[in-house]
Parts: C-alpha cells; sequence; structure tokens
C-alpha cells in the first residue's frame, strides 16, 4: 500500500512560462489538499536552459540545478503528469526530462496519473498514449484513468476548472491515485 504522506509529485509537463498546464497542476494540487494529501509541483519552467547538454549522458549528475528537480522523484512513489499535446505528442522537453533521469529507477514500479490538455477537443489523448508507452517501458504503473481536457481555454477561469465533467473526472482520478 502507498504511504499517503508522501507527497503526490505533479509535474508540468512544458517549459513554457505561465502555462496552461502549470495553471491545471495548480487546481490539481487544490484538489489534493482537499482529500489531505500532500503534493509537490515540479515545474520544467525550472529546468535549467542547457540541461540536455550539462545534465544528461556524460554529465549525468554534475548540473546541481537539474540535480535538484530529480531529487523530488526520487522521494516520491506517486505522480501526477499534466501533459499538453504539442505536434500531435508530449512535449519534447518531458521526454528529455525523462531522458535524463537514472534508468531503470526513476520510475520502476512507481504509480502514475496522467492529464492531458490541448485547445482541439481530443484533450491529448494520442500525448498520453505515447507518454504511457514510455511509461510501461520504464516499469511505471498508470492509472486507467486519463483525464483529457479538450479545448481546455473555454474551461479553465483565473484559478479553477469550469466545466463541471472536467471537474468530476479531476476529483475521481485523484481520489484513485491517493488509494492507488
Amino acid at each position: 500500500m502507498t504511504d499517503s504522506k508522501n507527497p503526490i509529485v505533479l509535474i508540468v509537463g512544458t517549459n513554457r512560462p505561465n502555462s496552461m498546464s502549470a495553471k491545471v497542476a495548480s487546481y490539481y494540487q487544490q484538489v489534493l489538499q482537499q482529500h489531505g494529501q500532500p503534493s509537490i509541483i515540479l515545474d520544467l519552467v525550472h529546468l535549467p536552459a542547457d540541461f540536455t547538454v550539462t545534465a544528461l549522458y556524460d554529465n549525468t549528475g554534475k548540473n546541481e540545478a537539474f540535480n535538484v528537480l530529480k531529487s523530488l522523484l526520487e522521494h516520491t512513489d506517486r505522480f501526477v503528469f499534466i501533459v499538453p499535446e504539442y505536434n500531435g505528442s508530449y512535449p519534447g522537453v518531458l521526454k528529455a526530462f525523462i531522458d535524463g533521469l537514472p534508468y531503470p529507477n526513476s520510475f520502476s514500479n512507481k504509480k502514475a496519473a496522467l492529464v492531458g490538455l490541448s485547445s482541439n477537443t481530443q484533450g491529448a489523448s494520442i500525448a498520453l498514449s505515447h507518454l504511457n508507452d514510455v511509461f510501461s517501458y520504464l516499469g511505471m504503473n498508470t492509472l486507467a484513468l486519463r483525464v483529457k481536457l479538450g479545448q481546455i481555454r473555454l474551461h479553465f477561469s483565473e484559478t479553477e476548472v469550469t466545466n463541471p465533467l472536467y471537474r468530476e473526472m479531476i476529483e475521481l482520478q485523484a481520489e484513485q491515485l491517493i488509494g492507488f
């Protein structure tokens, strides 16, 4: 059984400043707080600009700013990935971040919930499928319920998801992740 005192890490799957993904992550964090579940937001906007050169491959462990973000993953066994759709898949910066983590132990036997955002009606369904394939390869267990938030800008105001179905799906997914 998962330790509910261990914080869930919400990963904002883009490094775009002031992203909709970051806003949804903050909303999701509020939902977790209402359930008494601690959480931490890891926003990829905080990745060092040069991390693909200074923190990966032969430079593993040498970029202190990257190491700080990476260390957040070592102390949890549950994640929520808030993933925008970029060009029919998930952002390359998220893939590069995952590639920079220690293999295979970063995600092996850990648990994740996936939330997709898009400006179209699909809610990043293909992006979530691609990401789920990567997590399966890495040994991560993902919740079957994937929240797909299509046309997100029409259904979000200030700090709140306004679509009742979207709110219900996030609530249900959060409850499932807490018990996962």
